[in-house]
C-alpha cells in the first residue's frame, strides 16, 4: 500500500514537471505575446522578449540585425547562468 502511493506520488511529480515544460513551449497567441513591433512613422524597432528598441528601422529591415542577435545571446546566456 505505502509502496503504491509513492509511486503514484512520483508519477503525479513528473506528470506536472512535463506539463510545467509544455506550458513554457506553447505561445498563447494573443497580441500580449508579440515578440517584435515594427513602427514606420517613428522608423523604430522594438524586441519585446528582451526590451530591446533601435530607432534604425530601415537597417534592420535591410538585414542589419546584428544588434538584436547579440542582446538575444546576452539574454539567453543570462537566463542559463541562472537556471544553473
Amino acid at each position: 500500500m505505502l509502496r503504491t502511493k509513492l509511486y503514484e506520488e512520483q508519477v503525479r511529480k513528473q506528470e506536472e514537471e512535463i506539463a510545467r515544460h509544455r506550458k513554457t513551449l506553447v505561445s498563447t497567441g494573443d497580441r500580449s505575446a508579440k515578440i517584435r513591433t515594427y513602427n514606420w512613422p517613428q522608423g523604430r524597432v522594438t524586441d519585446h522578449r528582451i526590451g530591446l528598441t533601435s530607432y534604425n528601422l530601415d537597417a534592420v529591415i535591410n538585414g542589419e540585425i546584428e544588434e538584436f542577435i547579440e542582446a538575444l545571446q546576452v539574454a539567453e546566456n543570462a537566463e542559463k547562468m541562472l537556471e544553473n
